[in-house]
């Protein structure tokens, strides 16, 4: 796997995946009151913090997009 995700990109991927975690268990909104959103809140998270440790994307590598410098 050759890295495609550079470090603003990662820095962005951190944050919004902390925040999907938390925003169900937080923020009291009606939303989150199922369980399938907040599944899947928190599994988007999940691939997004996983994708910003390992600074490879799947979906950048079929669509072509590398936000690292070489």
């Amino acid at each position: 796997m050759t890295a495609n995700v550079g470090n603003l990109d990662r820095a962005l991927r951190i944050l919004i995946g902390l925040v999907l975690i938390a925003l169900p268990f937080v923020s009291g909104m009606a939303l989150f009151a199922s369980g399938a959103a907040t599944a899947v809140s928190v599994i988007v998270g999940l691939v997004l913090i996983a994708t910003s440790a390992m600074r490879f994307c799947p979906l950048y590598r079929i669509l072509g997009i590398r936000t690292c410098k070489l």
